[in-house]
């Protein structure tokens, strides 16, 4: 069984899509004893972490005593071969995921409006010293909205 979960690179996935890779992996996982996961990753390592990371904290939360042993497995196997999740917006929703499992979180179901963006002090990015900063906007992982550059 192939399940494809694919998401552009250096984006870190829907919290949707993490809940329901998470769930695919447990589901086959305890469909059969002998059933294994192998997560293929066309892009940076970042994005395997995530979906490592996220599984550890979904395991934990229903784990079985063989399940535990795998986790800790699964844990050295993420801290010797995989990149630690790298991108400040992967790291966040890690936690994101954690919370939402905990019950820490929320998931809000309401439209969201952005309706300025507010800069405190000019980061110095040119030799000359301040920025031309840009917005790009994203719903779904399609670009709705890009400013002047």
């Amino acid at each position: 069984q192939v399940l494809d979960f694919g998401w552009p690179d250096l984006h870190t996935p829907a919290l949707e899509k993490i809940c329901s890779i998470c769930k695919a992996m447990d589901t086959w996982l305890n469909a059969v004893v002998h059933n294994v996961v192998v997560l293929h990753n066309k892009g940076n390592r970042g994005r395997l972490g995530v979906v490592v990371a996220a599984y550890m904290h979904y395991s934990n939360i229903s784990a079985s005593a063989d399940q535990a042993l795998d986790r800790f497995a699964m844990k050295r196997f993420y801290e010797d071969k995989i990149v630690p999740v790298g991108q400040p917006s992967q790291k966040r929703y890690i936690h994101y995921f954690s919370g939402l499992l905990s019950g820490s979180i929320k998931m809000n179901n309401k439209p969201l409006f952005l309706h300025h963006v507010i800069m405190h002090g000019i980061p110095n990015f040119e030799s000359k010293g301040g920025c031309r900063p840009f917005l790009k906007i994203y719903q779904a992982m399609q670009p709705v909205y890009t400013s002047g550059i």
